[in-house]
């Protein structure tokens, strides 16, 4: 079977956030499965790469407002996925991928931008040979995929047998735009109405794709569920309860080359289950790096790697911030966000030194070190579609504290005294979040309880492969049942 992902980012080439880490992971997991895989992504002026060969012709993307140019480089086949890289200067080589920094807003023209990305890669498929039986696009940058698939390419034989997977990163982000672009991005104005791109006297890219594509995926099972309510489905829910049929939620996996305390070059000390001698050493490396001189290893250290950033949780954190002074712990915080959060957290620092400790920056080694030297891991999300930091903390022997929605509740299982890998809170509230760690640090003082709940979270497998494999019965399924 060759599968083709469509997608704004991917490792090794370009990340903001999870999607690239997805796209970075999932195509490589399915080739090693023994599927013919292929990634287009946009070439940026920051993507990393080396020596690239053009791919076929120039393209000439067919956009009403005016025809774009682009060209197609080859990025060489890495751990048996082939990529392909879009470059069109006038739409890609800007400082940053999706908005301007300076003033913190998206690009005016990112509808413009993505629509011809999206044009070219179905145009540029015809140039590779025979079709994919799967294109699977990914957010709503691919989300005009299976739009100009069905209706611009609707009658075009090549495409006959194709069938599109879009998958929703993150239910949030939609882009909403005025009715006016439609005709500028190549689209019959008919398809402003509620059935298609109509949302709220706007069109919503995401709506339109689907709409038309022919399978809906999520990131985890519990928030495939949740997106289909008010609550959590930012104004989609009857579109995704329309589609319902479509919809499947298929959990995020970890990359355990990377994410591993028995192999982990970044941490200062190996561990497995069986001996987490190592594990003490993190902790003492963590509280010295934060500037604990005389760390006192049998207090817990609690640690949150996260974006600032309400969906977060770091509301609840505002709330519960002096309730959390009172504590025996360290406290431990890596990120950057919303600035009022970055402000508080600094604040807390300084109001609470060798109490709070915090950094405000992206740190990928620290962020090991964290998930190593930590006792227990917070994530207070108000949403989460899937998560990863809780599963690494699983690995780790980092016991997760989580509130029991999306990718966190199918994750991590609530110990009972026996089973179970960590603790869970339902209400979103400073109390409740409260509550389910005094439970985490009352489990944490019994010599009895504490190796077990680490021993039951380092045990679970939470690998690409078995994600992999979900989707290739997807695109399995998703063939037999659609009749051209």
């Amino acid at each position: 079977m060759r599968v083709v992902f469509v997608a704004s980012e991917g490792l090794p080439f370009s990340k903001t956030g999870g999607l690239g880490d997805v796209i970075g992971a999932l195509p490589r997991t399915l080739a090693e499965e023994g599927l013919e895989v292929e990634v287009l992504l946009p070439r940026y002026r920051s993507t990393k790469s080396g020596e690239m060969a053009a791919a076929g012709r120039s393209l000439t993307i067919p956009l009403s407002s005016g025809f774009r140019f682009a060209t197609v480089q080859d990025g060489g086949i890495l751990k048996g996925v082939h990529y392909y890289l879009m470059d069109c200067p006038e739409f890609f080589d800007r400082p940053d991928l999706y908005q301007d920094k300076g003033t913190g807003k998206d690009y005016p023209d990112n509808y413009l931008r993505f629509a011809a990305f999206s044009l070219a890669a179905v145009e540029f498929l015809k140039r590779l040979g025979a079709p994919p039986e799967i294109i699977h696009c990914h957010d709503w940058q691919a989300a005009l995929v299976p739009v100009y698939l069905r209706r611009n390419y609707g009658t075009d034989p090549f495409y006959q047998n194709t069938r599109v997977i879009l998958t929703v990163h993150n239910l949030a982000y939609q882009a909403e735009f005025p009715r006016r672009i439609l005709r500028e991005i190549s689209l019959d104005d008919g398809l402003f109405d509620l059935e298609h791109f109509e949302f709220y006297g706007k069109v919503n890219l995401l709506k339109g794709g689907l709409v038309f594509a022919d399978a809906i995926t999520t990131v985890s099972p519990r928030y495939a569920q949740e997106i289909q309510t008010p609550e959590f489905g930012a104004g989609l829910e009857g579109v995704l309860q329309k589609y319902a049929g479509r919809l499947s939620g298929i959990l995020n996996g970890a990359d355990y080359d990377a994410w591993n305390p028995s192999s982990d070059p970044l941490i200062p000390a190996h561990y497995a289950p069986q001996n987490l001698d190592g594990k003490k050493e993190c902790k003492r490396a963590l509280l010295q790096r934060m500037g604990i001189t005389a760390p006192v290893l049998n207090r817990p250290v609690l640690g949150m790697i996260s974006r600032f950033d309400p969906q977060k949780g770091f509301d609840l954190l505002a709330q519960v911030a002096r309730e959390l002074a009172k504590l025996d712990v360290y406290m431990v915080v890596l990120g950057t966000g919303v600035p009022e959060y970055e402000e508080l957290l600094e604040h807390l620092a300084e109001e609470y030194p060798g109490k709070f400790l915090v950094k405000i920056a992206y740190d990928n080694a620290l962020a090991h070190l964290i998930e190593a030297g930590a006792d227990i891991f917070l994530m207070p999300s108000r949403y989460e579609p899937c998560g990863l930091n809780q599963i690494y903390s699983l690995k780790y022997g980092t016991v997760p504290v989580v509130r029991a929605i999306g990718g966190l509740n199918d994750t991590v299982e609530a110990f009972d005294g026996n089973s179970g890998t960590g603790f869970k809170f339902y209400e979103y509230s400073g109390p409740a979040l409260l509550d389910a760690l005094a439970r985490a640090l009352e489990a944490y003082r019994n010599l009895r309880l504490w190796p077990k709940i680490i021993a039951n979270g380092m045990q679970k497998d939470f690998s690409w492969t078995r994600s992999a494999r979900a989707y290739a019965e997807l695109y399995h399924s998703v063939i037999r049942s659609k009749t051209p």
